[in-house]
């Protein structure tokens, strides 16, 4: 696996290096792009909203590219695209581990991506809930008990097992 000169190992490695170095600028960002969503998600601005989901959208991308990328690099050397074709890559091209603690950083952003992306979605989804209670008050469906409000938050009506008579 892997070329076996010192240039095709120096290359490998100079390549591997810009691919890490840009993809942890692009996780930088996409935190900076997460703080903002959730900014906006809290202050429920429609607009600002849309535009914050765009630019995620569009980091995204830059981030599946610089990936795909990185698995063309080891499918080229030989390896699976993949983290074990990663790591053997590494092993070869950079036995001394130089680029260890990039890859490491990346990963550390991508975990934190992760879970600014979770907390956005949870607020996201506690807006969903909140406004299908919401139109569930107002449009109750037919033969379902209504929805109203009560001590402990919304709770349906009993259904009635007979109707009363009609005057």
């Amino acid at each position: 696996m892997g070329g076996s000169t010192g240039a095709d190992l120096e290359v490998c490695r100079e390549h591997l290096g810009t691919l890490l170095t840009e993809e942890t600028a692009a996780l930088r960002e996409l935190e900076e792009l997460l703080k903002r969503e959730y900014d906006v998600l809290s202050a429920k601005n429609v607009a600002a909203i849309e535009r914050a989901a765009l630019a995620r959208v569009e980091k995204m991308g830059d981030l599946a590219r610089t990936e795909e990328q990185r698995r063309q690099l080891c499918t080229m050397h030989g390896y699976t695209p993949d983290w074990v074709g990663l790591e053997s890559l590494m092993q070869w091209c950079d036995p001394e581990g130089t680029l260890l603690s990039a890859l490491r950083e990346c990963a550390r952003r991508a975990i934190h991506c992760r879970d600014m992306n979770n907390r956005n979605g949870t607020l996201v989804t506690a807006r969903l809930q909140h406004v299908e209670g919401l139109l569930a008050a107002l449009t109750p469906a037919r033969g379902s008990g209504a929805i109203t409000y009560g001590p402990n938050g919304f709770a349906r009506k009993p259904k009635r097992s007979h109707e009363w008579g009609a005057a």
